[in-house]
């Protein structure tokens, strides 16, 4: 399915669930009753009338731009929000009204997700399917309650354009949590190509060759975009697609590192977020061990660790003790023999070379297996009312991908109903791991696992994912590869009324 194809069949979509003037309809290839429940209709809206709202509103106008931007002595021309990389975070407080005028200055069309955060249906972001695209020149306001705390980020749903410089951190913070630290830092990871020869989007259209069409491309060798023998035993081998130049943290090159600076002593909450297109990034800071308090948000038991395995779109909160000196806080882009790195500033000292690699990214590593939400946010006991099974398919040679054998299918979206407890199991055939998000929801990953939106499904493995249908809409359901998922390896979770 080529990109103008993709659009085509979400603008039918569009159409099907009643965005603007259009009733919502059952699909004449379905066989569940009911009527698809539309982004703007009643029920969604008095869903959000329904949040616990401050009273306050926050605005934060937004212009997404053509710029150029310095990664640390390399200039690259790219799209931002405003100029800058990462975007300006985004910081209110539960409950408030958050308000972003989006004045689009593109040269096409582009949207905003608001990643990870359960918010109304129409201001998800989804181009044709939960609002019109914002056409070059226009601007559009989003406008939703955000009642969730933990930390977000924000991107376009636009094509392949999350792979440059279009992203940035939101942070909701929750008064009434404890605080227990000094400094708070938010350190966005990411894999980095656009203006260094090549774009993602002439990337995407090299890769859809297939892996008998590769060639190369301009800035990039003989091996064209295509990552040969990256390989890694925590991804179940195969570690990604593309061969990035650059690996950044906070939009910097580890010659150029940004700095994070404390007293000895101090204890840093740090929030990680993976805003890679497609690179699992390994995090370690040299000479600390971490504790991990909140995964994609959602608060978890804490547990001791000494590096974590960040999948594209996750995110890591962690407490750290520092110590006195200077220290490198390195994401390791797993199986691809490159690092990003920031330093942490604490005392006097000579900052550790840009390659070096602290021992902690070889030492201890927690995984899902070993995180249990809190007991404020573990889903309670309830039967399943309804399993869907997703099916991951595809493979590199085509390099076509999909879900349950079919590149976004809308006429056989798995159907829910408000009030539901739902499984999604989600069953990796393919050769590659994928990182799946999941909309508007956070789920409960293998019955006890910690509270997430997005989970990394390894090859040849499965994962179920549990929540409580309490956010009515129709709601994508994706891998996380921007690569994969604009290759199809998407579906709609789509709400259905009550009547049949």
């Amino acid at each position: 399915m080529n990109p103008l194809d993709r659009r085509t069949v979400l603008r039918a979509g569009l159409a099907a669930t009643g965005l603007g003037v259009l009733a919502a309809c059952t699909s004449s290839t379905d066989s569940a009753p009911g009527r698809l429940i539309g982004p703007t209709a009643p029920r969604v809206q008095a869903v959000e009338r329904g949040r616990q709202t401050t009273g306050q509103t926050r605005t934060h106008p937004l212009t997404a731009q053509v710029s150029q931007v310095d990664l640390g002595g390399v200039q690259a021309n790219t799209w931002t929000y405003d100029g800058t990389l990462p975007g300006r975070e985004i910081r209110v407080r539960t409950g408030d009204l958050v308000e972003v005028p989006l004045t689009n200055r593109l040269p096409t069309e582009t949207t905003i997700h608001w990643h990870g955060l359960p918010l109304r249906n129409d201001m998800d972001g989804v181009p044709d399917l939960t609002q019109a695209p914002i056409a070059a020149g226009d601007t559009f306001t989003y406008r939703f309650v955000a009642d969730t705390p933990g930390t977000f980020w924000f991107h376009p749903h636009t094509g392949v354009h999350l792979d440059r410089g279009l992203y940035a951190p939101l942070i909701v913070e929750d008064p009434a949590e404890p605080g227990g630290y000094d400094q708070d830092w938010t350190v966005v990871l990411d894999d980095w190509i656009d203006g260094t020869g090549t774009t993602p989007d002439e990337v995407f259209a090299t890769l859809r060759q297939g892996m008998g069409g590769m060639g190369s491309m301009p800035g990039m060798g003989s091996g064209g975009p295509m990552l040969m023998g990256a390989t890694s035993p925590l991804l179940g081998d195969d570690a990604g697609d593309i061969a990035y130049p650059y690996y950044l943290i906070n939009g910097r090159l580890p010659a150029a590192p940004a700095t994070f600076t404390a007293r000895p002593g101090q204890r840093a909450r740090i929030r990680f977020i993976n805003a890679g297109g497609d690179t699992a990034f390994r995090v370690a800071l040299g000479g600390h061990r971490m504790s991990v308090i909140h995964t994609d948000g959602f608060p978890v038991q804490p547990v001791s660790t000494d590096a974590l395995l960040i999948g594209m779109g996750e995110r890591y909160d962690v407490l750290v003790t520092l110590n006195d000196g200077v220290f490198p806080l390195v994401a390791l882009a797993e199986g691809k023999n490159a690092t990003a790195r920031a330093l942490v500033r604490t005392g006097a000292g000579r900052a550790p070379a840009p390659g070096a690699r602290p021992v902690e990214l070889d030492c201890a590593l927690v995984g899902y297996p070993a995180l249990r939400p809190t007991a404020n946010v573990a889903l309670p006991a309830k039967p399943v009312d309804v399993e869907h099974r997703l099916e991951l398919t595809g493979n590199m040679m085509s390099y076509k991908w999909g879900i349950n054998g079919r590149q976004l299918d809308l006429d056989t979206r798995p159907r829910v109903r408000e009030g539901q407890r739902v499984r999604v199991t989600l069953a990796n055939t393919t050769m590659m791991w994928h990182p799946m998000h999941l909309h508007g929801h956070t789920f409960q990953i293998n019955g006890t696992g910690p509270r997430k939106d997005t989970v990394i499904v390894l090859p040849r493995k499965t994962v179920t994912c549990d929540f409580d249908a309490d956010n009515p809409g129709q709601w994508m359901v994706h891998c996380h590869n921007i690569y994969h998922a604009e290759a199809g390896m998407a579906a709609i979770l789509g709400y259905e009324s009550q009547q049949s």
